[in-house]
This record gives structure tokens, C-alpha cells and sequence, in this order.
């Protein structure tokens, strides 16, 4: 995966990072940034520090996303984990779980300190005497984006923040830097202004020619997807007319939150989206589907359209990326707890403790594309029952074996994004590329089998495994070993934007029209589903849903909670649309993965019972930083 960070390890160790204290004030390295821009080499690494310093988006310690909403949990073995704490709700202000405000110590480092070195870079590079203007306004532009995420990802996490417009002058008293928290309006005003400038400037390429040494670096259609989703997320509820947070006072006596409703925003998020759409599509980027999928084998219809939907997370650098993050890849880290064993073997290259629990798993839809408690055919009420796999499932499930019923007649986002007991694996494996795919390799799970309990903790807790987030590419190089294909994580996709832009629209008008549905349906083709109108019309007991606007966003958000599941999308979907305090109290269920026989191994079981309450909105501040600046004022409930 050559790009723009072969430069990162050499420019950390020329930039060393030092603590990260408030707004990273007292850098260490003054006399190495005295050199930071004396030639191209130079300049380039520090580019590629400042990429380095974007969100962790791969880790479960260092994305709160992963963990957060307990879309996919750990074992009770490894619930130590930061992760686990924060989605447990266990996070507090005084050691902050995953912490981007502060000090850390570790690689969660401070995003201010990231903005800090953005603003330090862009006034730096002009001097730059080897690089043409055109370099020059383009690094520029990346140092823009890079910081106009930074603030973007504080505000998601933090609520109001203290914008770092530049860098601050420090005296011995550190008053320079005893900053205030701004309203959530100013906040996102300012990250627009970033944005609008890095747009309007042209700076940045519509696509990145040089794939051998550019791959990460961000592009044009990269810039209007980014506004495009700011835009979105200052239109929902959670910073759009706000009340419940009407006490939370500024150091002037004013809301943080404005508290009134503005529909106009959702018109605004609209046009961004569209605009968005339309520099992706210019720039070749759009949904991958199953033309672009390259089979060693000739293929099911079936499993075609699986690894279709996996690669288009997990195939490196595909049509469907906006932007990935790649300074912290899906490695072997994130991949390994995802993938079960699926032969007997002695291998500890995969763990696969990563697991799905029901709630995530009960979203998929049915064969019929509408919600399984919905669909008029679909056997709800006994989805715990046994089922044998028949002819007619034996590309998702082996033939002869026995698995809940729930696994039965889904649609196929549930069989690319999960695996599970007796659930066909296409690939992944030296002997799992057969002339006849319904005899490929599968997970089975019961105690004591291949795929159940390796290490003491080395075991699924739920009975599911995030398929997706294994790489097609990544492979049992024989029954003990692994070989793993990295990527780069998707923190912006094509699907993400089409779904962004039905909401925005949904939102904008008084009854969803023939536009809103054809986004959502561009989704829905692809994954192998009528469209909404006709899926609801035919199969749902509640044919008239998508006709009403209530509706539609029901319908759109469930279609997000689909195609992003196990991504960390919910995480903040949940949050913005302030459905999380409804959704998150409850019980997160698996099955009973002790047991060796399947009428025991199918019986639902809690692991966990989740909480969530107003407070847990918004990360806390550390203690640590309130001390620093006593100007500071602490998010509700913390």
C-alpha cells in the first residue's frame, strides 16, 4: 500500500511528538521545525506527519466508534478493553477512555496538537523553494482538510470546542491558550469556512493519477463529501434546535446549542449532497458492483454478489472510496479477532473474538428487502427455532447441517457483513476456492469445535463474526498460518453519500418523492433488493411506510444501519439523530456459545446490559484540561 505515508515512521522520528498537552502549546521539536521546510523531502514528511495525525480509525481503543454503540462486542474475557469500557458505559472525566481532547500518552494523540501542526505547515510551505505554486496550493489545501476534520471529528465527539484558527503565541503564564468553548453554530460555521475555501480554491485533483506514491492524500470529490456531511450532521437533531440541552451555558450565560429548530439546513445539506455526488461521479468514483469483482472461478449468482459487498469495504483503494484512511489500516489488528477458524488447526493468527450481537444481527432484512418483524412471509416469531440447510440455501448455509432460523432466508447484506455457525466463508482460505462454491469452507462454533474456544478469551461470544471486515484478499496460507492484505479503513464511501443525500433530501421536503427513493435504491440494486416502493408494496405489513416522510427516515436509517453495520458509522448516526438513548438501553444477546449441541448452542443468551443516558451524547472533557483552563466548561452529566 505505497502513498504518501512511506514518509510517516521517518517524519515521526524527525518530528518527535512529545506530550500533547492543551492545544499542544510547548512543542518540543522548535529547533527540528526550524528545518521542517528546507526542501522537498522535508516539507513532504511533514505533510505526511500531519496525515498521521487524522482520528485512529482502526482500533477499538482509539475508535469509539467500534465499541461505542456495542454494535459488535468482545468477550467477557477481553471487556477491559478502552472500547468495551466506553460502549459498558464505564468513560469518565477524570481518566477519559478514548480521549482526543488532551494529553494521552498513547496513540490516541490529541487532535489539537494534529490542527497545531496543520496551521504550522501551512505557513511554512510557502518558503519552500523546490516546490512549484501548484504543489504549494495543494499541500496547502490537504493541511485545510486535514484540519477541517480534525474540528469536524472534536465537535462530533466533544460538542462545542475551542476552534484553533491559528496557533496561539505562549507566554510564561500560558494565558495565550486559557481559550473558551464556542457555540455549536460558530463551530461548524468555521469548518464550512475551511471547507468552502478548499473548494473553491481547486487546489486539490479531482483523482489521484499518481497511484504509486499519493494513494490517501485528499482529493476534490473528497472535499464536497466531507461538507456534504458536516452540513448533514448541523441539520440533525442533535445540534439542530436542541432543548434538552438549554441549561448548557456558555461562559457568557448563552446555549451552547442553538434552540430552535432551522428546516433550512436540511435544504442546504441537500444541495451539498448533490454537488457531492456529482464530483464523485466526474471522478469515476461510484458503487462497485459485481462487474468489478475479479473471481479466480466461476462463481454462484449467490456468492458473486456477497464478495461483491465485502470488496467494496475491504478491496484496497476500489471505485466506491472516497477517501480511506490509511495511516492506521486495517491490519491484521482489526482483522484477526473478525475471522474464525474455519479448519482444525493450531493457528492463534486469528482470534476471532469479534462478535455481533443480535441487535446488529436482527437489523438485516429478509430475502423480501423489507424489516424481518415486518414482512408479512417471514416466520419472526420462531426465528430461534432449528433449521436445517437445504438445496435452496447451500451457498449461504452446508447442506445437511443445523442453524438457527434466523440465518435463513436474509438478504444477501447479511451474508457478506456476517458469518456464523454452519454459514458458508467463500475464501479466505488456501482450500476454500472450490470448482463448486456450496462446498466451501464454514465456521462451526460449538464448544469444542474448530471454531469455538482456542486460547483461554480466544472465542466469539454472540455465535457471529463481522465478516465484511475481513479483507477477500486475506488468506489461510494452510491450516495454522495467515497471510493478511491490509486497507484502507472506509471513512468515506460512495454508498455513505447516496444514503446522506436520500436523508437530506427526505428531510428537506414535506413527502418523500421520486428523488429521494432513487438514491436509496441505488443501494438497494446494488445489494440485490427491489426498490422501496415495490419491496414495502408487496411485502410489508405496513405497505404505506415509505409514503410518508416519518416513514422514509425510518426506512433510511434502517438502510445505513445495514449497509454500514460493523463499519462504526452507527455510532455517530445514533448520536446525531439522538435515537440512541431509545436503542441503547438494552440487552445485548448471543448465542449460548458453551454449549456443544445445537438445541443448547441456539438459546439466546445476555452477555450485557447496555446503558446509555443524555450525558453519554458527548465524550467527557479530561479533568486534566479543565484544570489547565479553568475557562473551560464540562459537557452535561460528566
Amino acid at each position: 500500500m505505497k502513498s504518501i505515508y512511506k514518509y510517516i515512521i521517518c517524519a515521526c522520528a524527525v518530528f518527535s511528538v512529545g506530550s500533547c498537552n492543551y492545544l499542544d502549546v510547548v512543542p518540543d521539536n522548535v529547533a527540528t521545525i526550524e528545518n521542517a521546510f528546507a526542501d522537498r523531502y522535508s516539507t513532504e514528511k511533514y505533510l505526511a506527519t500531519c496525515y498521521w495525525g487524522m482520528p485512529k480509525s482502526a482500533g477499538w481503543n482509539e475508535n469509539p466508534a467500534i465499541f461505542g454503540a456495542l454494535e459488535m462486542v468482545f468477550n467477557r474475557e477481553k471487556m477491559t478493553e478502552k472500547g468495551m469500557k466506553m460502549g459498558l458505559g464505564q468513560d469518565n472525566a477524570t481518566s477519559a477512555l478514548i480521549n482526543y481532547w488532551g494529553d494521552t500518552g498513547n496513540m490516541v494523540r490529541s487532535l489539537y496538537a494534529g490542527i497545531r501542526e496543520c496551521n504550522t505547515f501551512m505557513e511554512g510551505v510557502t518558503g519552500v523553494q523546490d516546490l512549484n505554486k501548484y504543489e504549494k496550493d495543494r499541500m496547502i489545501a490537504e493541511a485545510k482538510m486535514i484540519k477541517a476534520y480534525m474540528h469536524f471529528y472534536l465537535l462530533s465527539y466533544y460538542g462545542p470546542i475551542c476552534p484553533l484558527r491559528e496557533n496561539t503565541e505562549v507566554n510564561e503564564s500560558t494565558q495565550g491558550v486559557r481559550v473558551y468553548r464556542e457555540k455549536v453554530d460558530d463551530c461548524f460555521a468555521y469548518i464550512l469556512e475551511l471547507l468552502d475555501e478548499v473548494i473553491e480554491g481547486n487546489a486539490l485533483p479531482a483523482v489521484i493519477e499518481n497511484r504509486t506514491t499519493e494513494l490517501g492524500r485528499f482529493t476534490r470529490p473528497a472535499a464536497y463529501m466531507l461538507k456534504a456531511k458536516v452540513l448533514v450532521y448541523w441539520a440533525s437533531p442533535l445540534f439542530n434546535g436542541n432543548t434538552d440541552y438549554n441549561s448548557f451555558l456558555n461562559n457568557a450565560g448563552e446555549p451552547f446549542f442553538n434552540q430552535s429548530y432551522d428546516e433550512t439546513r436540511w435544504t442546504a445539506a441537500a444541495e451539498a449532497c448533490k454537488k457531492a455526488v456529482d464530483a464523485c461521479e466526474a471522478a469515476g468514483i461510484r458503487l462497485y458492483q459485481q462487474s468489478d469483482y475479479i473471481s479466480p472461478k466461476v462463481l454462484s449468482d449467490q456468492t458473486m454478489l456477497v464478495n461483491t459487498l465485502r470488496s467494496s469495504v475491504s478491496e484496497r483503494w476500489n471505485c466506491e472510496l472516497v477517501w480511506g484512511n490509511s495511516s492506521y489500516p486495517v491490519n491484521s489488528g482489526l482483522q484477526s479477532p473478525c475471522f474464525p477458524r474455519l479448519e482444525q488447526g493450531t493457528s492463534s493468527s486469528t482470534t476471532g473474538t469479534m462478535s455481533v450481537p443480535f441487535s446488529t444481527v436482527d437489523l438485516f432484512y429478509s430475502e423480501n428487502g423489507v424489516p424481518i418483524e415486518e414482512d408479512k412471509g417471514y416466520d419472526y416469531a420462531h426465528r430461534f427455532d432449528i433449521r436445517t440447510g437445504d438445496e435452496e440455501h447451500k451457498y449461504y448455509i452446508q447442506k445437511g447441517e443445523q442453524t438457527a432460523a434466523m440465518n435463513f432466508d436474509r438478504e444477501p447484506r447479511f451474508y457478506s457483513t456476517l458469518g456464523f455457525d454452519r454459514g458458508k466463508w467463500y475464501g479466505n482460505s488456501y482450500k476454500n476456492s472450490p470448482d463448486d462454491d456450496a462446498e466451501c469452507l464454514y465456521p462451526k462454533n460449538r464448544f469444542g469445535e474448530y471454531s469455538s474456544v482456542f486460547n483461554p478469551g480466544d472465542y466469539n461470544a454472540t455465535g457471529y463474526w463481522p465478516k465484511k471486515m475481513v479483507c477477500i484478499n486475506s488468506t489461510f496460507r494452510d491450516a495454522n498460518s495467515v497471510s493478511y492484505e491490509d486497507y484502507p479503513y472506509p471513512d468515506m464511501r460512495f454508498a455513505d453519500l447516496l444514503l446522506l443525500c436520500a436523508e437530506a433530501l427526505n428531510e428537506s421536503k414535506s413527502t418523500p418523492d421520486a428523488e429521494v427513493y432513487r438514491y436509496v435504491d441505488m443501494i438497494r440494486e446494488r445489494a440485490g433488493l427491489k426498490g422501496v416502493l415495490e419491496s414495502w408494496r408487496t411485502y410489508s405489513n405496513q405497505p404505506d411506510k415509505p409514503m410518508t416522510k416519518a416513514g422514509m427516515r425510518e426506512i433510511i436509517q434502517r438502510e445505513r444501519k445495514i449497509e454500514f453495520a460493523c463499519e462504526g458509522v452507527y455510532y455517530w448516526d445514533s448520536h446525531r439523530w439522538k435515537t440512541a438513548v431509545k436503542e441503547q438501553n438494552r440487552q445485548i444477546q448471543g448465542w449460548n456459545v458453551n454449549a456443544k449441541e445445537a438445541v443448547d448452542y441456539y438459546m439466546p443468551t445476555t452477555l450485557y446490559t447496555q446503558t446509555f443516558s443524555y450525558k453519554n451524547y458527548f465524550a467527557p472533557i479530561p479533568e486534566k484540561d479543565m484544570t489547565n483552563n479553568p475557562q473551560l466548561v464540562q459537557n452535561p452529566g460528566w
